[in-house]
């Protein structure tokens, strides 16, 4: 998503709805072993979970902190999801929260959501049908020092620093990210084949093998390209922020919204299982 030359990103102000969670006919999914179960915490306002809580620790489907954010113009809400991006500023509009300020903290193709975070005395006070307004900036921006075969994406230009490290050596060096894991493009699943602007891709994970990964942890995945549609490229590299928990269904899992993508020798993943720092709440002023 590097747009022309460097320069100051373009804000815009856009806004959402918080959604109220939604179901079918029937009231259960079905699990990757056939059995049913009851999808709890897929969207809407979610209280209790917050950034830096294991992704399998929570006991719901697609579990994502704070408040989902829609909008109920199917045209707007693409506009919504595809502009607004991680450390963006939130503002209540309406309700008994009114005036209260989150970050957004990620995005859900499904329904073209948008995860926003707030304190979690402010989410008690919020209800579904609430407005809140967004200022939306990132998409298109990029900083001097990134390389022309790097693109970032879906996160605010002042936050990015604190992910991406700039090369001390020029634009001929690698970047270097710090990540809890490096995993490879097999565990790629729901959200290949969709841009990666506004849409998040789940990472077929289990417990047993990532006991450790947590919400807003980075991780990197081998051999994805997310510049457009997200798929498989060799020898390329895409990095993104954990969003949302794990999930039963088959093909899918804890959802990750990319940020950077490029070839495999311009990114350098620094993978720390034990001492990696992500995204957190201290980071977005949200304790």
């Amino acid at each position: 998503m590097n747009a022309g030359a460097a320069g100051a990103a373009v804000a815009v102000n856009v806004l959402g709805v918080i959604e109220h969670p939604s179901f079918g006919d029937s009231p259960y999914r079905i699990d990757a072993n056939g059995a049913p179960y009851l999808p709890v915490g897929d969207g809407g306002l979610v209280l209790g979970v917050r950034l830096g809580d294991p992704v399998f620790g929570v006991g719901g489907d697609h579990v994502a902190p704070g408040a989902c954010l829609i909008h109920p113009d199917e045209a707007a809400r693409h506009a919504l999801a595809l502009y607004a991006c991680i450390g963006n500023r939130a503002v209540v509009r309406t309700g008994a929260a009114a005036g209260t300020t989150g970050a957004v903290l990620g995005k859900r193709g499904e329904g073209g959501r948008v995860i926003v975070g707030f304190a979690d005395d402010d989410l008690t006070r919020m209800r579904p049908g609430d407005h809140v307004a967004v200022r939306s900036a990132g998409q298109g921006a990029a900083p001097s020092w990134l390389r022309d075969d790097v693109a970032v994406m879906n996160v605010d230009p002042g936050l990015l620093p604190r992910f991406l490290a700039e090369p001390n050596a020029g634009l001929d060096r690698p970047i270097e990210v710090s990540v809890r894991s490096v995993l490879p493009a097999r565990v790629a699943g729901n959200g290949l084949g969709r841009p990666a602007a506004s849409w998040d891709m789940d990472l077929q994970l289990t417990s047993r093998g990532h006991p450790g990964l947590l919400l807003g942890d980075l991780v990197a995945i081998t051999d994805i390209d997310a510049r457009f549609n997200m798929g498989y490229r060799r020898d390329w590299l895409t990095i993104g922020v954990i969003v949302h928990a794990a999930s039963p269904l088959p093909g899918h899992g804890p959802g990750m919204t990319v940020i950077a993508t490029g070839p495999a020798s311009a990114l350098r993943p620094i993978e720390d299982g034990a001492g990696h720092s992500g995204l957190t709440a201290s980071m977005l002023n949200l304790q």
